[in-house]
This record gives C-alpha cells, structure tokens and sequence, in this order.
C-alpha cells in the first residue's frame, strides 16, 4: 500500500518536484482510500487533517478532520514530527516515519508506518500533502498514539529524488466513518474549510503555537 501511493504520486510529478493537489484522483487510490489522508499545512510546523480515511478515524476514536497530524502522537514524539513534517513541507521531502504505539491495559502491542509525500496548492506553494499510515496489530481502547522509532527524508529534486538517508530517533523524544472518496473527489477544485472543528478533547494540540493554529479568521470590519 505505501509503495503504491508512492509510485502514484511519482507519477504525478513528472519533471517537477511536487505535483498539485488538484491532480490527485481519489480513484487511482482505491485500495488505499481508508488509509489516506489529505493534509494542510496552516503554521510552520502545524499542518491539520482536511480528509482522512476511516483507518485513522478508527485508531484516534474519533473524527479526525480538523486536528494536527500530531494528534496520532504520544507528547514527547509531538516536537520530533512537527520538525520533520516542516521538512517535509519547506525542501520539499518525501517524509517515512516507522512507529510504534504505547501499549497498556487493552492496548496490544502495534506498530505502523506513515509517509507524508508534499503537494502544492492551487497558488503554487507547497502547502498540502497526500499522506497514508498503515498499521499492524489489534488496536483495542482508543485512543492509539504512536512513537517514532526511525525516520527518513527523501528529498524530491523534479523527476529524481535524492535520499538524505535512515536515522534512528532517540526514546524519549463509534464515530460515523467518513467518506474519503467523496470528500476527496469533490475538493479536488477547491478545498472549502471543515464546518466543525474538533471538540476540545484530551487530544488538544500540546503547544501554544498549535492551539493558536487552530483558530480562524472568519469575518472582521
């Protein structure tokens, strides 16, 4: 699965070194649907899910338009993903990430993989991502947050991409399923924002620059 949404997405690209948003076909992805995500990057180092699969509506225990990626996340891996997802976004890269979720009482042992490949927006900036996450185990009580176990960077240079190699981090660093087919498919135009935001939860951004990231400017005189 993940290699197939890569080779897509390498597809797409051609001579340049990030395809836009407009041009991912969400039928190109089946297979994939309830793995993938869309997201958008709102602050430097802030980007929030503007569609996601059902996959991640299953393993957070709620839905998940709306919140930062950071959300899948335990505390202490937030600051790692926010610095290689601004990577991502700013060089541009192929971002891998190789986690593996906190266990405890009826939460098994998990492991998964995401992998956030850039897009660009209708104004040409590199602002939005197609992203999947695939998981492996049983995910028993929701919340699940991950912990990143290896990472890697793959730069994206028009039609070759030049790897910046594997590191190893540090330890210590029943809702309505959505449709992501036919979310997807209509925004591929425009992306209107989400009606609703998120409840304010235990799954709150941790940081004060996130919590303000959320906030929108809807109206003013």
């Amino acid at each position: 699965m993940i290699e197939n949404v890569r080779s897509y997405w390498r597809s797409l690209c051609g001579d340049r070194p990030v395809p836009a948003r407009s041009e991912v076909d969400p039928r190109a992805l089946q297979g994939a649907l309830d793995n993938a995500f869309i997201l958008e990057r709102i602050a430097p180092s802030v980007a929030r899910f503007r569609v996601a699969g059902a996959h991640l509506t299953d393993l957070i225990g709620m839905e998940v338009r709306g919140m930062p990626l950071t959300a899948l996340f335990a505390p202490r891996a937030r600051q790692q993903v926010t610095m290689r997802l601004e990577e991502a976004f700013s060089r541009p890269a192929i971002l891998d990430l190789t986690l593996a979720a906190e266990t405890g009482f009826g939460k098994p042992e998990m492991t998964g993989h995401l992998m956030v490949l850039p897009l660009a927006s209708d104004l040409g900036d590199v602002s939005r991502a197609l992203g999947v996450f695939w998981s492996e185990g049983t995910i028993g009580r929701t919340p699940r947050r991950f912990e990143v176990t290896s990472e890697r960077l793959t730069l994206c240079q028009g039609d070759a991409t030049l790897s910046t190699g594997q590191y190893t981090s540090v330890p210590g660093f029943s809702e309505p399923r959505f449709d992501f087919l036919a979310a997807l498919g209509s925004n591929r135009k425009r992306e209107p924002a989400p009606e609703t935001m998120v409840e304010p939860a235990p799954l709150l951004p941790a940081t004060p620059e996130e919590r303000r990231a959320m906030f929108r400017v809807v109206g003013s005189d």
